[in-house]
């Protein structure tokens, strides 16, 4: 089986790259990446490198990826991600990740390709309790740019539904380290803080707000599970390893970093009120869910040691 996986240097992308050789179905994987984060870093020191090969490639192109022949699936990781940031680069992140996304969907549909097609449970916007997959659409008030984006790809793959295979993972907020690990979501900003002793900043009224969130490990079995079992449902799949408070999160940084202090903020993104994400529908699909939040902030924590 021959597969792509677009977006290879960032957190989720580089952490598939590396672990491409616990995929027994995988023969051969390019990787794709544009090199716009400068995260050369993740392309170092790959374990398996008979089954990989790199390719420096802007899927703004739609032309990008005519010369792949007899591909399998497409992992699409390739995206502009910062969620509080793209408040100030709209437009740029709406043409940057449509464009990338319609290269991809194109594709797929010309050549009978499966596409993982990873959202964000940040789609569900306002809530006050327990979010599944089958929510009505006034629940889904997504409060960023970078999320309403997601709905709008969720939306093109419903239209074309007859045209291809595919899953939505609806993923929530990432943890864990990879070679692209990046420091502007939640868990990972406030360790890198934290390790600095710098203030964690806390969104106003947020410290005891529930928020999903998703080990790299367990967003990693999931696609290994699609590939495996070829998982393909044309649907949409909540991915989540817990719920958690802010404020829950502090007290297991604190089990590392002893003295950690905290300073609230406020955010246009973070005006929502507190919900849980249902994750039962993946589960019922014989699914694992095998991640822990507080060994990702210990490993977080422990390569940040020597910054304190």
């Amino acid at each position: 089986m021959n597969i792509i996986i677009t977006g290879c240097c960032g957190h989720i992308g580089s952490y598939i790259a590396h672990n491409i050789d616990k995929i027994k179905k995988v023969k051969r994987a390019y990787i794709l990446d544009n090199l716009k984060s400068n995260r050369f870093s993740s392309l170092f020191n790959f374990k398996n490198s008979k089954k990989l090969k790199f390719f420096l490639l802007d899927l703004n192109d739609p032309k990008s990826l005519n010369n792949f022949k007899n591909i399998d699936i497409i992992i699409h990781c390739a995206s502009m991600t910062n969620a509080e940031k793209s408040f100030d680069k709209k437009n740029e992140m709406y043409k940057n990740n449509l464009n990338c996304f319609n290269t991809v969907l194109n594709f797929c549909i010309k050549n009978d390709v499966k596409l993982l097609h990873f959202s964000s449970t940040s789609v569900y916007g306002k809530q006050a309790k327990v979010v599944d997959e089958n929510c009505e659409k006034k629940y889904l008030k997504p409060q960023s740019p970078y999320a309403k984006i997601k709905l709008i790809e969720e939306e093109l793959l419903k239209k074309n539904n007859k045209k291809l295979k595919y899953n939505t993972f609806r993923f929530g907020t990432i943890t864990g380290v990879s070679t692209g690990i990046r420091f502007h979501t939640a868990v990972n900003k406030f360790c890198f803080n934290a390790s600095i002793n710098m203030p964690i900043e806390v969104y106003k009224y947020a410290m005891n707000q529930y928020r999903p969130y998703l080990s790299l490990k367990d967003a990693f079995n999931v696609i290994k599970f699609s590939i495996n079992n070829n998982f393909f449902k044309n649907d949409i799949f909540n991915i989540l390893t817990a719920n958690h408070t802010v404020g829950q999160l502090l007290k297991k940084i604190k089990k590392y970093k002893k003295k950690v202090k905290v300073k609230l903020v406020d955010s246009a993104i973070m005006n929502q009120l507190s919900y849980h994400v249902d994750n039962k529908k993946i589960l019922s699909n014989r699914i694992k869910i095998v991640g822990n939040i507080e060994n990702d902030i210990k490993s977080t924590m422990k390569i940040l040691r020597n910054l304190n």
